[in-house]
């Protein structure tokens, strides 16, 4: 076979295996899927997470192996949110309103798993703190791009009695990716004997540059299996559908579905929002400051030593990997264990008990000196985190109006990143004056938070009762 035609023969490989996932129409009453069904459907998340897990581990270590000081790194941060609060509502409203040959959620998994990948391979070659701080926009925006239709695709798949388990199963491959992304740069440099610092003149650990290339090709391998492997229902009313995107295209449509989809919330939506806000303000806290948090406290670092602090911030950074890999490693088994649950309790009443357990997870962290120990908060973190990522969603997926999933999923977005850039702008400058630059202290203030947002849950008005999962078949 000549060289040239090798391209020819993948693309048509690729076009055959769409064609096999070619869509069917979308009924009322949308058919049970498998369990390995539910499965294909999600196994995109797990390439998503290796972006989201590389991020959340080493973008405080990359910033301070860049220059940055401790009271800098919340708004450096800010990249991550306001990506979130303009991308996804954007993104949901265009995904409502698609349909192509690939399908509706599908061209932007794809188009956003190619952008991320490549801000993954130049992230770990940042060489100034501008750089880096640039590429975190293009790759937060770029995993927001695919991230939001993945919430939407689970509404738009499964019937209501299974969004649960669909949301739980994309916890289960959000904490699997997590665990390997979060921990890859110790496992690199303890176990297989990659050289601590940087290499070839780069400011970046070896490891880490590593670790972040692995991540772009996981991700995009896994979105792609997703595509490939899990068709999309059409509308039902295909002329329908083209007169309400007609009606309501642009940006005028837009603005003012926003402006009517915010004002119209439901009421169940609106509760879930406050337990979003404080959730996502302890999980914040906690993604930036938990580096510095245990460089100080657990391995006795010094930022007025400049030199010895980034030794310090290598160790820490390299264990703040193990301790989140630790806590999604815990979202990933007890994923399995709300699969169980699930079928017995309401998401409501799961939710409530998994984020009283996370909170008591961070405060406790503030009278931890041991490194190991540090992974007892971690595991009470993971089983927080693994409800915080499929509950909330089932709650709030049968309250929404389906044919406006991808919008509401984005909006509701909202009181995920409005709490991040209050964080962002806001806790540099109480941890630098208040806190007295004690960085454990905005740790802790998140486990108060998730406390509140325990609280705010029990005031959640949501019905819903047990749920079953698939046992096999098809459609």
């Amino acid at each position: 076979m000549a060289r040239g035609r090798l391209p020819d023969r993948v693309a048509g490989v690729l076009v055959s295996l769409l064609r096999r996932t070619r869509a069917k129409p979308m009924t009322a009453d949308k058919p049970r899927l498998s369990f390995w069904q539910i499965w294909n459907m999600s196994f995109g998340f797990l390439g998503i997470q290796f972006g989201w897990g590389l991020q959340m581990a080493n973008m405080s270590s990359i910033y301070s192996f860049l220059g940055a000081r401790e009271d800098q790194l919340s708004l450096l941060w800010i990249a991550a949110p306001l990506t979130g609060l303009i991308i996804q509502p954007i993104v949901g409203y265009l995904s409502d309103r698609t349909w192509t040959g690939l399908g509706r959620r599908r061209p932007y998994f794809l188009v956003g798993a190619i952008l991320a990948s490549i801000a993954l391979v130049a992230m770990p070659h940042s060489s100034v703190l501008w750089m880096a701080v640039g590429l975190l926009w293009i790759l937060d925006a770029s995993i927001n791009i695919t991230m939001e239709p993945f919430r939407a695709f689970v509404a738009d798949k499964l019937p209501e009695e299974q969004r649960p388990t669909g949301f739980s199963v994309q916890s289960l491959f959000i904490g699997l990716g997590a665990v390997v992304a979060s921990a890859m740069p110790w496992v690199l440099t303890n176990w297989f004997g990659v050289a601590s610092g940087a290499a070839d003149g780069g400011r970046i650990p070896t490891a880490v540059v590593i670790s972040f290339h692995t991540g772009a090709a996981a991700l995009f391998l896994a979105v792609l299996y997703t595509i490939v492997t899990t068709p999309e229902y059409p509308p039902e009313d295909m002329e329908a559908f083209q007169r309400m995107k007609r009606e309501s295209s642009g940006v005028a449509g837009f603005l003012n579905e926003l402006f009517h989809g915010l004002v119209g919330m439901p009421r169940t939506m609106k509760q879930l929002a406050v337990v979003q806000f404080f959730t996502w303000i302890a999980l914040f806290c906690m993604w930036i400051y938990w580096t510095p948090a245990i460089g100080r406290q657990v391995f006795g670092g010094n930022p007025a030593d400049e030199a010895a602090w980034k030794t310090v911030i290598e160790k820490a950074g390299a264990w703040t990997g193990i301790c989140f890999a630790a806590y999604n490693l815990v979202c990933f088994v007890f994923s399995f264990v709300l699969l169980g649950l699930a079928r017995r309790f309401s998401a409501k009443h799961i939710h409530i008990v998994c984020l009283v357990v996370g909170a008591i997870g961070l405060v406790s962290a503030r009278f931890i000196t041991d490194q190991n120990a540090l992974l007892l908060s971690m595991a009470a973190v993971g089983i927080a985190w693994a409800s915080i990522l499929s509950m909330p969603y089932a709650m709030l997926s049968s309250a929404i109006p389906g044919e406006k999933m991808g919008f509401y999923m984005g909006v509701f977005n909202f009181f995920i990143v409005i709490p991040q850039v209050l964080v962002s702008l806001a806790m540099g400058p109480l941890v630098g004056s208040l806190f007295g630059g004690d960085s454990m202290l905005a740790v802790m203030t998140g486990g108060f938070c998730l406390f509140l947002a325990a609280a705010a849950t029990v005031m959640v008005d949501y019905k819903g009762g047990p749920v079953g999962i698939p046992s096999g078949g098809g459609h």
